[in-house]
């Protein structure tokens, strides 16, 4: 008979829910646990995504976990390699052991007598209950189910076949095919050099660019290193050299927009020759890094293009045709695979309904706590990883500071632990400063951030160190008590 009740739940067996379990494995040990995943296997955004090419657009020293060295040789991997690394992880920490998978988490109630969370979640249409006395969510911020796609009149009409990336067919033949992707983003980039290696031709039809940075997908002085000191040893400094590059590159493209913007189209120019129109096709219109910059290992994208095999429009879609795409400037594509690389459905915590002594709990009235935890919400936290730098950097620290917090309230012989803002000079602020769509459609479901330390959403690697990993806990704000029935 399976156990029901543990002292943590985790949802999520992807990057973050791996790395919870092996913390809390190891920093925990007297903990019982569980994960609840809802679908068949691990790996999350791994697993999910099969489209063409699918590759890390962080390198993999630092979206690889700091407890596991990425031993690879390139720093930029495919999902197959990704997902490799991760079962392997998972292997070797016992984690399938914890593992509930095909359990979809629906609602969770939160208990102050008891404190204790009730989590409802559905395993083949039948209802499940379970119990926990701190829930962690490791469920990343999309929508699983079902990706973004604008509505585009007369796609009813169009005779070929339309695909959204994260529901690619397995037996999709597109040799020899005209292939039209929309999108400007990782996807699209990544999508339209691998497509184009088969297809007659790969046009990437955008209303507007994005930033596109090039990088080797191997890093010679990282495999170099490694040869010549331990693995450990090796892997921090290479690690910690993709975290100070991350890190500078975007302070300098807040600090200094127009000279970090020069610096990138200079190196497109560099790619596509002086001839090519860099000003329609790859000159965005916002500033670098207020959008994620798409990654390009090796000039994949870069040789698509100048060989002839894959090309860039700009313009707008007017509609769907039978044979394609008619865009606002007349001119028309033909196509027999229409691919909507449009983005993704954001959605906070899976869409989990949840409430707190009965009181349903709206997240956009919320803030955020240290990043990790949310005002008036006891016992819970979650993972939100960085937008200018890789997810598994916060993961891990987020899993760090939960374990640190369990310690902590297992010492002080308390129960609850529970953000609590009272400061009237808190003014609120957008979860995530990024402009791109899919987060600007979502974000209004979301917490808020406040504009200081311990409401602060920092985009650095460096703070959250100090913030989750050493600063301490009885800060004020976040309140430690007892359960009531044991008062």
């Amino acid at each position: 008979m399976q156990k029901d009740h543990f002292d943590v739940l985790i949802v999520g067996a992807g990057i973050s829910g791996i790395s919870a379990a092996t913390h809390l494995k190891s920093r925990c040990p007297d903990r019982s646990f569980a994960i609840l995943e809802n679908r068949d296997t691990i790996g999350g955004t791994w697993d999910l995504f099969r489209y063409p090419g699918i590759r890390s657009d962080s390198d993999m020293f630092t979206l690889g976990y700091r407890f596991k060295p990425w031993t690879g040789e390139r720093a930029i991997a495919g999902a197959s390699d990704i997902l490799a690394y991760l079962k392997e992880t998972a292997q070797e920490q016992n984690i399938y052991d914890h593992i509930r998978f095909g359990h979809h988490v629906e609602a969770a109630s939160w208990d102050s007598k008891a404190a204790r969370w009730t989590v409802s979640a559905t395993k083949n249409g039948a209802s499940v209950t379970l119990t926990c006395n701190f829930l962690f969510m490791c469920s990343g911020y999309y929508d699983y189910d079902k990706g973004y796609t604008p509505v585009f009149e007369g796609a009813e009409t169009f005779q070929g076949t339309i695909i959204h990336p994260q529901h690619w067919p397995e037996d999709l033949d597109y040799s020899g095919k005209r292939v039209v992707v929309i999108g400007s983003g990782a996807t699209a980039v990544t999508l339209v050099p691998e497509m184009a290696k088969t297809a007659a031709h790969v046009t990437m039809l955008q209303r507007s660019p994005s930033y596109v940075i090039s990088r080797p997908s191997r890093d010679a002085f990282a495999n170099r290193l490694r040869k010549l000191l331990p693995a450990k040893l090796a892997y921090r400094i290479i690690r910690w050299k993709y975290v100070l590059l991350q890190f500078l590159t975007f302070k300098l493209a807040r600090s200094q927009p127009a000279f970090i913007k020069r610096t990138l189209l200079k190196r497109v120019r560099k790619q596509l020759g002086p001839d090519y129109d860099i000003g329609t096709h790859f000159t965005p219109r916002y500033n670098p890094w207020e959008q994620r910059l798409c990654l390009v290992p090796d000039h994949d994208l870069y040789t698509a293009i100048t060989s002839g095999t894959a090309s860039v429009i700009t313009d707008h879609i007017d509609r769907f045709t039978e044979a394609g795409i008619k865009l606002k400037s007349g001119q028309k594509l033909d196509a027999d695979i229409i691919v909507t690389a449009t983005g993704l459905n954001l959605l906070f915590l899976a869409g989990m309904k949840t409430s707190v002594d009965g009181k349903l709990i709206d997240f956009s009235q919320t803030y955020s706590y240290r990043g990790v935890m949310f005002s008036g919400v006891p016992n819970l936290a979650t993972v939100f990883g960085y937008i200018n730098a890789s997810w598994t950097l916060k993961a891990d620290l987020a899993a760090e500071f939960v374990c640190r917090l369990l310690n902590t309230m297992k010492a002080n012989g308390t129960d609850i632990a529970a953000p609590e803002c009272d400061d009237p000079e808190i003014i609120p602020e957008p979860w995530i400063d990024f402009s791109s769509g899919f987060f600007q459609r979502g974000l209004p479901n979301f917490p808020k951030q406040g504009g200081k330390h311990p409401w602060k959403l920092n985009q650095s690697y460096g703070q959250d160190i100090l913030m989750l990993r050493h600063r301490r806990l009885d800060d004020g704000t976040l309140k430690f008590r007892k359960a009531r029935a044991s008062v």
